[in-house]
């Protein structure tokens, strides 16, 4: 990557803000072309982008996904706790009240995620809880629009009252969107209406508090363009494009957390996310500048972690250490939304090996066993903590996000189906010619790495179906079962699928005609290995099986004080090779490992311990990595996106 965008000091960014501040002058004339439908300030920015090319796969409507496996437990535990969670006192009283001087909510996430998993599910009991959560927030809104938690004379400008906003207006609008509500539609746009007039009013004035603008603001563009979109109504878009100036926004990536906050994670990933879904509309090259510079940073900048979490203490770094405030759940639930917006625009399938990377450790390590609880941040290095109660940022984030994921494991292509995530369901799509095909998933990824999918469509069609080959899979391999009229027999595959076997890090293609019944065999061999350890993490390495990390409780060795954990040296060659072991009561996938305690004379000495090793997801996990005795072991490899396997 070019280091040179990578900061410590914002200087930058101050010559960014002056840049805004001496353009505060043309403000005035880009309110007044709001007022005309058919005038967008973002015109002379976007006339000379190359033509919008179509996303390489489409995602499939929640009424078409049927989940099971690790993502669909994880959707049960989040819709189980929506179910008995208490929302009038907690959620609702303060917008009724409109009392508070500045603070943060979340009513508009927590609405987006029961809209979202009663489309998924259709149960009827969160249908009936989503409808009175909607009503209510329609019946709090104030007579001029507002929609929010402060006092009259404190709104717009109070510490996180525009971030409220705009996720109740993205809330709204997915009401509207998934459910046909025309009084939740009418009541985002007059929210939307109150707050462009209010900010446009007043340009130059930006939200009090310690935080850099744009992280104060999290949410608006991407709420903005979702209005538009349901709406048509020009005057949202030209906000985001003109008065916001999205395709100009091009603030470095500031690592470490002081002054103004300017390179806060999650904010930074929201903003490079709506960039995205901007360039849908006006493609402008610069739109999707500052996601390179995120995917830079992370697979070279040492910007991600091998949990797939980025950023401590929610902002941006790059020391690999992971202790205390690593890994913001805010921020790995829009790492994962972004990405996912990489995969579908380009079809790359690093994108879905760094969304699996990421959900299966960092995310679902936030959520406690019996998903009534979410960590605000979620470390591999000490003791992890849960955030009390169920408002604020990373609690809301993350149901969102569970309710999104069952939507990131299939797609329609412009030739077929397209497969990224492997979990057990049923999903139903159509074909190009708009002949009905359902897709069936069997497996029980990533305990083991055999997948089965049957395809179904409506009649024998041509077509194609992509397979995302995971890039830590040294030696997959892949079959076609047809079904004859006798029942299932081996097909024999055609020139091009002999020529053609799975490559680890690619999309694999099968191209042929397919009739209901025909079934892949997918196998994607699940190895331990011991992944090296980066930055401060050097001369030390972690054990990974698929994309699953494994570390240690201390629970599971008392001889060793908890705060020596990381002091422990591990012998590589003694981790055996083979399936998962069970653990303990809870029945959690393990492995063994013979080691040294701390301070012991190895390798001389006899390796007196046998650590038993759990998934990352296991909430009493406090290490990861280990100290080894050679660093150039070969048993040892580098991680094959990340770093220095990048």
């Amino acid at each position: 990557m070019n280091h040179a965008d990578v900061r410590r000091r914002p200087a930058r960014s101050r010559f960014c803000a002056l840049r805004c501040l001496a353009a505060a002058q043309f403000v005035p004339a880009l309110i007044a072309a709001f007022a005309v439908a058919t005038q967008s300030p973002a015109a002379e920015l976007v006339k000379a982008a190359e033509p919008l090319k179509k996303d390489r796969f489409v995602r499939l409507e929640p009424g078409q996904v049927e989940v099971g496996g690790e993502i669909g437990r994880r959707v049960s535990l989040s819709v189980g706790h929506l179910l008995d969670m208490e929302l009038d006192n907690q959620f609702l009283r303060p917008f009724q009240e409109k009392n508070q001087a500045e603070g943060y909510i979340g009513l508009g996430k927590t609405i987006d995620a029961f809209v979202r998993f009663a489309a998924l599910l259709g149960d009827e009991r969160l249908k009936q809880k989503k409808d009175h959560l909607v009503a209510a927030a329609l019946a709090a809104q104030a007579p001029d629009g507002y929609l929010g938690i402060i006092r009259p004379e404190n709104r717009i400008w109070a510490l996180w009252d525009i971030h409220e906003m705009s996720y109740l207006i993205l809330g709204l609008t997915a009401e509207h969107k998934f459910f046909k509500n025309p009084k939740a539609l009418a009541a985002a746009e007059r929210l939307a209406d109150y707050l462009i007039a209010a900010w446009t009013a007043d340009p130059q004035r930006k939200p009090e508090g310690p935080v850099a603008e744009h992280v104060a603001v999290t949410g608006v563009e991407s709420a903005m363009l979702a209005l538009h979109e349901a709406t048509g109504n020009r005057r949202y878009f030209d906000f985001v494009a003109g008065f916001r100036k999205l395709p100009q926004w091009d603030c470095p990536i500031v690592l470490g957390r002081f002054g103004s906050i300017e390179g806060h994670a999650y904010a930074y990933l929201c903003r490079c996310t709506a960039q995205l879904r901007l360039y849908r509309i006006e493609p402008d090259p610069r739109l999707l500048d500052r996601s390179q510079a995120v995917l830079d940073f992370l697979l070279r900048g040492e910007g991600l972690t091998i949990t797939g979490a980025c950023g401590d203490h929610e902002c941006w770094h790059n020391t690999q250490q992971g202790t205390a405030n690593l890994g913001e759940t805010c921020a790995t639930a829009y790492l994962i939304r972004w990405l996912d917006e990489k995969f579908r625009m380009e079809g790359k399938p690093l994108y879905g090996d760094l969304i699996e990377r990421a959900m299966f450790n960092a995310l679902f390590a936030a959520q406690s066993p019996d998903g009534r609880k979410i960590r605000y941040y979620t470390p591999f290095d000490g003791p992890r903590t849960y955030h009390k109660g169920e408002t604020y940022c990373c609690p809301t984030n993350y149901r969102r996000i569970a309710a999104e994921l069952p939507l990131m494991c299939c797609y329609r292509a412009d030739d077929g189906a397209a497969v990224n995530l492997y979990a057990a369901g049923t999903y139903r799509l159509s074909l190009p010619d708009g002949t009905p095909l359902t897709l069936i998933q069997t497996t029980d990824y990533p305990r083991s790495g055999k997948v089965r999918i049957e395809l179904r469509p409506a009649e024998a069609r041509g077509f194609a179906v992509h397979l995302r080959i995971p890039s830590w899979c040294a030696k997959p391999t892949l079959s076609v079962v047809a079904q004859s009229g006798r029942g299932v027999a081996a097909d024999k595959p055609g020139a091009e699928e002999t020529a053609k076997r799975p490559v680890p890090g690619t999309m694999h293609r099968i191209e042929r005609t397919w009739q209901p019944g025909d079934v892949i065999e997918l196998d994607l061999p699940m190895t331990w290995r011991w992944v090296k350890g980066r930055v401060a993490q050097a001369g030390k390495a972690a054990v990974m099986r698929g994309p699953v990390v494994y570390g240690l409780s201390p629970d599971r060795l008392p001889a060793v004080n908890p705060a020596e954990l990381r002091l422990i040296v591990v012998k590589p060659e003694t981790l055996a090779d083979g399936p998962a072991d069970v653990a303990g009561p809870a029945g959690l996938p393990a492995c063994r490992v013979e080691a040294w305690r701390p301070r012991a004379w190895y390798p001389y000495a006899k390796a007196d311990l046998t650590l038993v090793l759990t998934e990352f997801a296991d909430p009493d996990v406090q290490a990861v990595y280990f100290t080894v005795p050679n660093p150039n072991d070969p048993l040892l490899i580098d991680d094959p996106f990340i770093g220095g396997g990048r």
